[in-house]
C-alpha cells in the first residue's frame, strides 16, 4: 500500500503540482481513506519528502567515455522533452511551489542539483580538464536552462542547442570532441574508472 500511495502521489504531484494534489485527492485516487494514507505517511510534508527522495536517482554506470556521457545527457533531455508528460524538473518545481515553507524540500533539491554537478565534475576530472569545478557548474546551468526553455517554448530542440553550447565549452577547455575521438584532452592520461561504475 505504501508503494501505491507513493506512486500515485508522484504522478499527481508531478503532473498537477504539489499544492493542487491534496491528501484527499491522493487517497480518493487510490480508493483508500485519509487515515490509511496517514498510517503510512504521517503528514503531507512526509509524503512530499518521500516523493522527492524517490526521484533522487543516481546516474547509471556507463561504458561510454566521459565526453560521450556528458554530451549524452543532452540527448536524454531531448527525449524527455518530447514526452507528453514532461513538466520540468520536479525539484525546481517543488521549490518554486513551496517557497519558504519548504525548507526541507529546498535541502533535497540542492542536494540533487549538487549531485548532478559533481557527476559532471568527476567526468571532467577523468579527462584532465584544468578547472573541472567551473566547467561542471556551467554544464549544470546548460541542463537547467534547456529545461526552462523547453517548458516555455515546448521545443525539444532546446536540448540540442544546449548540447551545442556544451560542445563549445568542452572544446574551449581543450577537450577533443567529435571526429570519432571523444576520449578527452590531447595528451591526457587514460581516464580513470568513473566513481559511478
Amino acid at each position: 500500500m505504501k508503494d501505491r500511495i507513493l506512486q500515485t502521489a508522484d504522478r499527481l504531484f508531478y503532473l498537477r503540482g504539489i499544492r493542487a494534489a491534496g491528501v484527499d485527492t491522493i487517497a480518493a485516487e487510490i480508493g483508500i481513506s485519509k487515515r490509511t494514507l496517514y498510517n503510512h505517511f504521517p503528514s503531507k510534508d512526509a509524503l512530499i519528502t518521500a516523493y522527492l527522495a524517490r526521484r533522487f536517482v543516481a546516474p547509471r554506470p556507463s561504458d561510454k567515455s566521459p565526453v560521450e556521457q556528458i554530451l549524452g545527457t543532452f540527448d536524454s533531455l531531448e527525449r524527455r522533452f518530447s514526452a507528453r508528460d514532461f513538466r520540468g524538473c520536479p525539484f525546481v518545481n517543488a521549490v518554486a511551489e513551496l517557497g519558504d515553507e519548504g525548507r526541507s524540500v529546498r535541502k533535497i533539491a540542492v542536494a540533487f542539483k549538487e549531485s548532478r554537478r559533481l557527476w559532471f565534475r568527476d567526468l571532467l576530472v577523468q579527462i584532465g580538464v584544468a578547472d573541472a569545478e567551473a566547467l561542471a557548474t556551467q554544464l549544470a546551468l546548460l541542463v537547467d536552462g534547456s529545461i526552462a526553455q523547453d517548458l516555455v517554448r515546448n521545443d525539444p530542440a532546446m536540448a540540442r542547442a544546449a548540447k551545442e553550447a556544451a560542445t563549445v565549452l568542452l572544446r574551449n577547455a581543450g577537450v577533443k570532441v567529435g571526429g570519432g575521438d571523444a576520449a578527452g584532452k590531447a595528451g591526457a592520461k587514460k581516464p580513470r574508472p568513473s566513481p559511478l561504475d
